[in-house]
C-alpha cells in the first residue's frame, strides 16, 4: 500500500469531505422544508394581480411576483454569503 492511499484511509473516498457526516443535516433538511412550503405559497397564489413597479401598474399573477421575489431574495443571499468567505 503506498503511503498517499493509506493517508486517505484507503477506502477511495477521497481527502476533503471524508468521515465529516451525512449529507443530509439537520440545517439542510430546515433549508430544503422552508423551500418546498415556500414553492407551494407561490403556487397556491395564482390570481392575476396589479402590482406597482415604481411607475407603472402591472397585471400579473401573484406567483410570478412572488417567484421573482423569492429568486432576487435567494440571489442576494447567495451572493453576500460569497462575498464574506
Amino acid at each position: 500500500m503506498s503511503r498517499k492511499s493509506s493517508q486517505r484511509g484507503g477506502d477511495g473516498s477521497g481527502g476533503a469531505g471524508a468521515g465529516r457526516g451525512s449529507v443530509l443535516t439537520p440545517g439542510r433538511v430546515a433549508v430544503v422544508a422552508l423551500a418546498v412550503l415556500g414553492l407551494v405559497f407561490i403556487f397556491e397564489n395564482t390570481r392575476a394581480t396589479k402590482i406597482r413597479l415604481l411607475i407603472p401598474e402591472v397585471t400579473m399573477p401573484l406567483w410570478v411576483a412572488l417567484l421573482a421575489t423569492a429568486v432576487i431574495g435567494a440571489l442576494c443571499g447567495a451572493y453576500s454569503m460569497r462575498r464574506r468567505g
